[in-house]
């Protein structure tokens, strides 16, 4: 059997699939190559999408795929470096520029530099080479993040407001909705890092009692931003009482990630079933096994606005203007958490719709308080953190009370490292008498790269 070149594979990504990605035609290629090899160039309308099929080989070079994988992306994966033995399926997606790559092994292999030696091989290999993006607010790099603020919420939403701008990258525009006396206590928050609206809390004339006290104070306007924030592409909407531990930046990047079929991304409201509020106790239908927490939600406006969403109520499909208020008629008195019930519900109905992220990027006192239940933020930190339940203003939970007042109490231009970081380190050595303080290093695991990443920031710019 000979082994695939490095120029029969590269061309077959590249020089085939190139006539699609220059002349933009709206056209499909397909072909089979020796050893069982299948290629399939197909456009789309955001770009060229090239899957390489390569099934059940005894033997074949596998350092010859890796060059593939390294022509587009660099470094190649550590899983690709080292040598492993192992029985299992690794399927990973990196971004790139204009390119997302995501490829599957299927095998049981051992690796010695040159070739599988044991057993059946699968592999597939997607890439997506996006087409360089029209010019837009959104493409040239701003992301928008939205919050809303009503009664004794003002501290708490300027200490988010804070943890966002430490960290941030790319240009950041806040969409802060707020009640009328909370306007020109925001007003005196600019920051040239920054720039932001303050909006008016507004919701639809009919019921508009109902929608401003479902659950908490305008907690429900969070479902009416796609039709007020017409102009607006995409938005990540956090609660009051969240705290960007790494940069928002990365957050935004799951955008690029999202299928055709995907409009918005939230994280589950339980990894543990057992401990699962709505697995054990909603009247009403409910996304996945556990549901999810709207507390964290990254949405794709322009889709939402032009999406018809299947339901319960009527066999035709609505679009969300004329889909909110019959669900909130027939589910009012079934619904314990309102405005999130509502998206569970409509994600029940339309999962398809929904890109799921993992617990770390909406870390909750549930995910520690019962014993460590969020692995990926054991083993690559918390990234953003949610204090629901009050837990930033009670000592119920004293390690998430520390990074709140950590950040709140930092003051900009002063040493993160010696004025948040350190002073931090030490509040939370006092709580590992709690269960989430036991657990502290996730609360500064990824923190202590993104402080010391703003730290270099502001070495540089003296």
């Amino acid at each position: 059997m000979n082994p695939l070149s490095k120029t029969n594979i590269v061309s077959l990504c590249f020089l085939f699939c190139s006539q699609l990605w220059h002349k933009n035609k709206a056209s499909t290629f397909e072909t089979s190559y020796p050893e069982h090899l299948s290629v399939q160039c197909i456009h789309k309308p955001q770009g060229i999408e090239i899957e390489l099929h390569k099934l059940s080989l005894k033997l074949f070079r596998l350092d010859l795929i890796l060059f593939l994988v390294s022509q587009v992306l660099k470094p190649v994966p550590e899983v690709c470096q080292k040598p492993i033995a192992m029985y299992k399926k690794i399927q990973t997606k990196l971004r790139v520029p204009h390119m997302i790559v995501t490829y599957t092994w299927i095998f049981p292999f051992v690796w010695n530099g040159t070739h599988t030696l044991l057993g059946e091989t699968h592999l597939r290999l997607t890439l997506f080479l996006r087409y360089p993006a029209a010019s837009s607010e959104n493409n040239l790099g701003r992301m928008h993040l939205a919050v809303v603020a009503c009664g004794e919420r003002l501290e708490e939403t300027l200490t988010m407001l804070k943890s966002a701008v430490l960290f941030r990258q790319k240009p950041l525009h806040f969409h802060i909705f707020a009640e009328d006396q909370l306007h020109d206590k925001f007003k005196g928050t600019s920051c040239t890092s920054f720039s932001y609206t303050i909006y008016p809390i507004t919701f639809p004339t009919e019921n508009v009692g109902v929608w401003k006290k479902l659950f908490k104070p305008c907690a429900s306007q969070r479902l009416f931003l796609p039709l007020i924030l017409k102009e607006v592409d995409s938005l990540l909407y956090v609660d009051t009482d969240i705290l960007f531990l790494r940069p928002m930046d990365d957050i935004w990047a799951f955008l690029e990630e999202f299928n055709h079929t995907q409009i918005a991304a939230m994280a589950p409201e339980h990894e543990e079933p057992r401990i699962g509020w709505y697995n054990r106790f909603a009247r009403h239908p409910y996304y996945g096994k556990t549901g999810v927490n709207s507390g964290v939600m990254l949405m794709n406006m322009t889709r939402i606005r032009k999406q018809y969403f299947k339901n319960d109520m009527t066999a035709a499909q609505l679009k969300w203007e004329d889909l909110l208020l019959p669900l909130l008629k027939k589910y009012k008195l079934n619904i314990t958490w309102g405005d999130q019930d509502l998206l569970n519900i409509v994600f029940h109905y339309n999962p398809e719709s929904l890109f799921v992220f993992p617990c770390q990027w909406n870390y909750r006192p549930d995910h520690c308080m019962y014993g460590s239940n969020c692995k990926e933020a054991e083993e690559e930190g918390i990234f953003i953190l949610h204090g629901n339940r009050g837990v930033y203003h009670d000592e119920k939970q004293p390690a998430f009370r520390a990074i709140y007042e950590a950040i709140r109490d930092y003051t900009f231009g002063e040493d993160p490292i010696r004025f948040l970081l350190h002073p931090l380190e030490d509040n939370l050595q006092k709580t590992v008498n709690t269960y989430c303080g036991r657990i502290h290093q996730v609360f500064t695991k990824q923190l202590k790269k993104s402080v010391r990443t703003f730290h270099s920031k502001i070495i540089r710019g003296r």
